[in-house]
C-alpha cells in the first residue's frame, strides 16, 4: 500500500509541475497530460487516504501557510456557509454577515419591525431633500457596497435596490437615505433567508431577460436579468442602459445586448467544467423584439431601421446555435424583478422563484 500510495504522490507531483508550464487552454489537448490524468485516475481507484495526499500537500506548501482540511456537508467560505445537506440542493447562507450589518447600522431595528419588499414604487425616482452630511454619505457608501456583497452571493432579491442605490451614493440625499433605511429594515425581517440552488439540467441553462421602458428620470430604459438551471437564480444582473431608447422594442433589444455577454461566458465555464452545454435559451415577453433577435435586419420596420448593428449581435449567435430565443408571458417573466420594484403577490411569487426553497 506505501508503495501505491508513493507513486500516486509522485503523479501528483509530476503532474503540478508539468501543468504549470502549459497554458490552461492547450491543456486539454496535450497528450502528456492526457497520460498523466490516466495514471491519476488509476491511483485514484485504488483506495488511498485523503489524509496522505493532505500530509504531502503540507509538507510541500505548508511552509507559506498551513493547509486547512474541512469535511462534511457543511462548510464557509468568504463570509457564506454552503450547505449541501440536502441532496441535489446548495443551500448559500450568510445569516452573521447580515447580523453584523443590522448591528453596526445607525438606525436600529426594533424587533417586531417588519418590511415585505425591499423597495417602494418610489425606488427610481431621484427624490427630494437636502443632500446628506458627510458622515451620513460615508455610512450610505459603506453600507451599500456591504449590500453589493451580499446580493452577488445569498440575497438576489435586493439586486434591484442596491443596484439604484449604488448609482446615487456620489451625491445621496435624504430619500436616498429612506430608501437605504427600508432596505435594512427589509432586511432584518428576512435575515434568515437564504439562497436555494438545484439543477434539473447541467447542460441546459434558462435565461430570462427583461426591460422596464423609459423609468428613469432621464427616460433611459432598466435592463434585469435571472439565468437558473432548475430551483433558484445563479446569475442576476440589474441595470440602467446607456441609451435612450424609442420603444419598448428598442429596450427590450439594448437588454439582450447587455445580458448577451454574460449569457455566452457562462455557456464557456460550464463547458470548460466539463458539462458540455446542450440548450441556451432566453426567454422574452416582447414578440417584437425576438423576432428581431431571431432574424435581424430581415424583421427591422421603419422605426427600427436604425438601429446600430452591434444590437443584432444575438442574431449572430442563435444562427450559429448558440443561443434560443423562446417567448414567455409576462406574468412569468423572471427578469422583471430586477428592472421595476414589485410589490405584492407578483413580488412574493418571482422573490420564491429567485432565492428558492427556503426549508431548512
Amino acid at each position: 500500500m506505501e508503495i501505491e500510495n508513493a507513486k500516486f504522490l509522485t503523479c501528483i507531483d509530476t503532474t503540478v509541475r508539468y501543468c504549470s508550464c502549459i497554458p490552461v487552454q492547450n491543456l486539454k489537448t496535450d497528450p502528456v497530460f492526457e497520460a498523466l490524468d490516466k495514471i491519476f485516475r488509476r491511483y485514484n481507484k485504488t483506495g488511498f487516504q485523503v489524509k496522505i495526499i493532505f500530509t504531502w500537500i503540507n509538507e510541500r506548501y505548508g511552509g507559506l501557510k498551513e493547509v486547512t482540511c474541512t469535511r462534511g456537508q457543511v462548510h464557509t467560505y468568504l463570509g457564506m456557509t454552503l450547505d449541501y445537506s440536502k441532496k441535489g440542493k446548495l443551500k448559500i447562507r450568510m445569516d452573521d454577515y447580515v447580523q453584523r450589518m443590522l448591528d453596526k447600522f445607525s438606525v436600529k431595528c426594533k424587533e417586531d419591525d417588519k418590511q415585505e419588499t425591499p423597495a417602494g414604487n418610489n425606488l427610481l425616482e431621484v427624490g427630494k431633500g437636502k443632500l446628506l452630511d458627510k458622515d451620513q454619505q460615508a455610512e450610505i457608501h459603506r453600507f451599500v457596497a456591504k449590500h453589493l456583497f451580499l446580493t452577488k452571493r445569498a440575497r438576489l432579491d435586493m439586486h434591484l435596490t442596491v443596484a439604484i442605490l449604488a448609482s446615487r451614493v456620489q451625491n445621496p440625499n435624504q430619500s436616498d437615505w429612506h430608501k437605504l433605511v427600508r432596505l435594512m429594515r427589509y432586511m432584518h425581517s428576512t435575515k434568515k433567508w437564504h439562497l436555494t440552488l438545484s439543477a434539473d439540467n447541467l447542460r441546459v441553462m434558462k435565461w430570462y431577460v427583461d426591460a422596464s421602458f423609459a423609468v428613469h428620470p432621464d427616460f433611459k430604459s432598466h435592463t434585469g436579468g435571472v439565468m437558473t438551471m432548475g430551483g433558484g437564480t445563479m446569475q442576476a444582473m440589474s441595470m440602467k442602459q446607456k441609451l435612450n431608447s424609442r420603444s419598448s422594442t428598442h429596450a427590450e433589444l439594448i437588454g439582450v445586448d447587455d445580458a448577451i455577454t454574460q449569457v455566452l461566458w457562462t455557456r464557456m465555464f460550464m463547458e470548460e467544467q466539463g458539462y458540455p452545454i446542450e440548450k441556451s435559451i432566453l426567454y422574452q415577453d416582447n414578440m417584437s423584439s425576438i423576432l428581431l433577435g431571431k432574424n435581424g435586419r430581415s424583421s427591422a420596420g421603419k422605426r427600427s431601421r436604425a438601429l446600430n448593428i452591434r444590437y443584432f449581435f444575438v442574431t449572430d449567435q442563435v444562427e450559429k446555435g448558440n443561443l434560443t430565443i423562446k417567448h414567455m408571458p409576462t406574468d412569468d417573466m423572471w427578469g422583471e424583478y430586477m428592472t421595476i420594484p414589485l410589490q405584492g403577490d407578483k413580488f412574493r411569487k418571482f422573490w420564491a422563484l429567485i432565492q428558492g426553497d427556503q426549508e431548512d
